[in-house]
Parts: structure tokens; sequence; C-alpha cells
């Protein structure tokens, strides 16, 4: 077993799309999908984008408000998550700043109570 400090995480900031205070850390990558620890300072933005890929949102602490290509805005915090899916135009800003992860690409997801349990 290993240990990771999410904090130790080397990290390169994207200033693209108009993206402000944003940096992002490679955790994992498949073929099928990459994991990456992101960072979003105070008052900070990303830019919006099409997603590449399905591409999931996840809140590990701070605040975050998302949208997608409707352009409706909707707050989620630590323990939610945004779902785009591939094209989707979609952008996302921090008063406070957040923690967390995004994982794009082939990933089913299924909130079904014991979907991911085992037969």
């Amino acid at each position: 077993m290993r240990i990771l400090s999410l904090g130790q995480v080397p990290r390169r900031p994207i200033e693209s799309h108009g993206s402000v205070g944003f940096s992002v850390g490679a955790l994992g990558i498949t073929a099928d999908a990459h994991l990456v620890v992101v960072r979003l300072a105070a008052g900070g933005v990303i830019g919006r984008h099409p997603a590449g890929g399905r591409q999931i949102l996840v809140v590990i602490e701070g605040d975050a408000t998302v949208s997608g290509s409707d352009q409706v805005e909707q707050e989620i915090g630590p323990g939610q998550a945004a779902v785009w899916e591939a094209g989707e135009l979609h952008g996302t800003r921090s008063r406070a700043g957040l923690v967390g992860f995004i994982v794009e690409g082939d990933v089913d997801l299924d909130t079904r109570p014991g979907a991911v349990d085992a037969p």
C-alpha cells in the first residue's frame, strides 16, 4: 500500500479558455480515462470549454459554482459532483477555492443502490 498526499502531487497551472487560479496534477491515466487532482484558488475560474469526454468534477473541499451548456449555475460542495457529457460546454468558478478530482473519459455512471457491488 502507498499513501498519497494530494498536496504533494506535482501540478501545472492552466490558463486556457480564460482560466484563472486553476492547476491540475495527474494521478492516473488509462486508455479510457484519466484522473487529476484540481485546485481552484479563491475567486478562481475554469473558463468555459467543451468536455473532451464525459467529465466528472468531485469536490473534496471548498465550493464550486458550475454550469453546463445551458449556462444555468448551480452551487456544489464537498461530497457532491458535477457531470458533463462529451462535447458539453461548461465552466466552474469558486468563491473560497476548492480541491477536488476530475475524472474524464469513458466512465460509466450508475448511482442505483448496489450498482457497483459484485453480484
